[in-house]
């Protein structure tokens, strides 16, 4: 593992947003962490990140990635990771998407045999397709027993129907079942609503494509390493076909406001630290009432996002040809070995405990902001 600034061993946290078929991306993101020797304590994930996380967490380490893959393998079809000409890749891939809407996805989901729109009120009529070879899936690939005897620690979030509210099940105080995982990839109105308890959950996306709030309330005073492992990028060029407009859209309303959630949220750990070491300032009228003041513990955010593939088009979410399955792990690959070799959690910083890092523009890795001005 390499070396860091730290005084103790930080609690490592892989954070896996939501997307849908583009969640290929965390296997290589994974890959590239356990080749490094980073082996998280805690997954959190929401959508296909939440699956992605319960398989990782309901396994021994040795088994993680071989178990990810399986799923993967499981939930696409066989004979599709074909060689084809750069100029065929969006024909192919539009193909691939309209065979997943037609029959679903083998071990994950499947269509409803009545339409939600001609079905009688009920679970028929609120969804287009079935998740229930998913419940079996998890199952087989993720021992939930492991998961909640704390071997690793799995945080997943998902939206009550009833209140909309973005609940968060932890393994720390709730018995995880794949239940929970579904209930957090349960995207309306192609998956029904997943019932927990006596409560019933859509997507957590729904709210909050990014488990990251639910992390840090939750971490109390652990020092962590999160590295944060997104699928959409809320930046992007201006849209030139109706194709990019459909995409663009897709991933300003799913990235969450990803970047600005981080940088608030860093911000506000930063002040609390400063204002422990100036509590004559906690008197004045400009300091928020709600400062936690649990600020000394130092939080380093690695942040990578996924950039289209030649090819992608609008439907890429519920593209899962194993060739887009492979391209995609091969890119989170790339993009996670690039952040660790960098490793820029190591590098001197201000005497500020909370740090974000991104990739910038010319692909080189530097802390983008160090948020030393609250403003």
């Amino acid at each position: 593992m390499a070396t860091t600034r730290r005084k103790k061993k930080p609690t490592v946290c892989l954070v896996l947003q939501g997307g849908g078929a583009l969640g290929a991306y965390h296997i290589g993101a994974y890959q590239a962490l356990e080749e490094a020797g980073f082996t998280p304590d805690w997954f959190a994930g929401i959508s296909i990140g939440a699956l992605n996380a319960a398989i990782l967490a309901g396994n021994a380490p040795e088994q993680r990635l071989t178990k990810l893959e399986q799923f993967w393998e499981r939930i696409s079809r066989p004979g599709t990771d074909i060689d084809i000409p750069p100029v065929m890749a969006q024909t192919f891939n539009n193909a691939s998407a309209q065979q997943a809407l037609l029959f679903g996805q083998p071990d994950f989901f499947t269509p409803r045999p009545i339409s939600p729109l001609l079905a009688p009120p009920g679970e028929g009529a609120t969804s287009f397709y079935d998740t229930t070879p998913l419940f079996s899936t998890l199952s087989d690939l993720a021992d939930f027993d492991l998961i909640n005897k704390g071997e690793a620690r799995l945080t997943v979030g998902a939206t009550s129907v009833t209140n909309g509210d973005l609940v968060y099940f932890d393994s720390r105080t709730d018995t995880i079942e794949p239940a929970h995982a579904v209930a957090s990839g349960s995207l309306p109105p192609g998956f029904p609503a997943t019932k927990v308890g006596d409560d019933y959950y859509w997507d957590g996306g729904v709210v909050s494509n990014t488990p990251l709030n639910g992390i840090l309330d939750l971490a109390g005073d652990d020092e962590l390493l999160i590295f944060m492992v997104d699928l959409w990028n809320p930046k992007g060029e201006l849209p030139q076909t109706m194709n990019e407009v459909l995409w663009r859209e897709k991933e300003i309303q799913y990235a969450s406001r990803t970047s600005e959630h981080i940088e608030a949220l860093v911000a506000k750990r930063n002040l609390d630290h400063l204002l422990t070491k100036a509590p004559e300032l906690l008197t004045s009228k400009d300091v928020p009432a709600a400062t936690s003041l649990k600020a000394d513990n130092k939080i380093d955010i690695v942040h990578i996002t996924f950039d289209p593939i030649q090819g992608h088009i609008a439907l890429s979410d519920t593209e899962f040809s194993r060739r887009s399955i492979r391209l995609r792990r091969e890119s989170g690959y790339t993009d996670m070995k690039q952040a660790l070799e960098a490793s820029p959690w190591t590098q001197p910083n201000e005497g500020l405990p909370a740090h974000v890092h991104r990739r910038q523009c010319h692909g080189g890795w530097l802390e983008k902001k160090k948020l030393d001005k609250v403003s």
